[in-house]
């Protein structure tokens, strides 16, 4: 594990530039209507947004960390180094493209194969989520945690679209939630859904199969906040998309039971 000061050095620049990223994201937002954005596959947007972002945030980073790696959705990987930037420029991009206001720019750092620190930033619903690696996690600077919802009957649980779920995959997967008497939703950014755990706004967050850099950030958000998190990253989630679980500890048995995920 790197000392301290490398891992604040980097975080406090990040807190700089993603600001700025988001007020680059915000003035190329497309205003409501049909959206605004080429299809890379079904309901799978990309933005000029999205590539404008990830190319600003990479320039930013890399002059003041010139030996950190980075991955990022639109662009990849680039040259190996010991801290690497995890970015995904635009999270929530149909949500985005159609000038709605649910979506964040999400940059995760990693210590060689290690989460160290995460930022969520929604600029237009004014929110930062920020952790550090045994620093604690936080909203808007405030110390946040997961949920203490120990009834299935009294969750709200959030399934996360996906266009490589199986046919039959989300009506079984409501049909379990609602049968316990849980509240499902779908809002449509996977790193804002995990933020959401991890601040108690929602009691879980599943997903059929995401990628590391929708999670990148959150992973140290919702470990510093207590919430319980499928093992991502053991399960593949370095190298390929990855199903995910997380939830509110209390009833984490019993969720991931009926979702059928493990958190072993």
């Amino acid at each position: 594990m790197p000392n301290t000061s490398a891992i604040n050095e980097r975080f406090h620049a990040a807190q700089k530039i993603i600001k700025d990223a988001a007020q680059l994201a915000k003035n190329m937002q497309p205003a409501p209507g049909k959206p605004t954005a080429e299809l890379k596959g079904h309901q799978d947007y990309v933005t000029e947004a999205d590539r404008a972002v990830e190319t600003f945030l990479v320039k930013e980073l890399s002059a003041l960390f010139p030996d950190d790696a980075f991955l990022g959705e639109e662009y990849g990987a680039t040259q190996s180094g010991a801290f690497r930037w995890v970015i995904d420029p635009i999270d929530g991009t149909s949500n985005y493209a159609r000038g709605r206001n649910r979506w964040c720019i999400s940059i995760g750092l990693m210590h060689h194969d290690t989460p160290v620190a995460g930022i969520i930033e929604a600029p237009t619903l004014r929110e930062s989520f920020t952790a550090r690696i045994g620093q604690g996690a936080f909203l808007n600077g405030t110390p946040i945690q997961a949920s203490k919802t120990d009834k299935l009957r009294e969750a709200m649980v959030e399934i996360g679209w996906s266009p490589y779920v199986p046919e039959g995959w989300y009506p079984q997967k409501m049909g379990a939630l609602l049968t316990e008497g849980s509240m499902p939703r779908s809002l449509g950014s996977g790193a804002l859904a995990l933020a959401d755990v991890a601040c108690g706004r929602s009691d879980g967050y599943h997903e059929y199969v995401i990628f590391l850099w929708d999670v990148a950030a959150a992973l140290v958000l919702l470990q510093e906040a207590g919430a319980c998190v499928s093992p991502f990253l053991k399960n593949g989630g370095l190298t390929q998309r990855t199903p995910i679980l997380a939830c509110a500890p209390l009833i984490a048995p019993s969720l991931s039971k009926t979702l059928g995920v493990s958190l072993d």
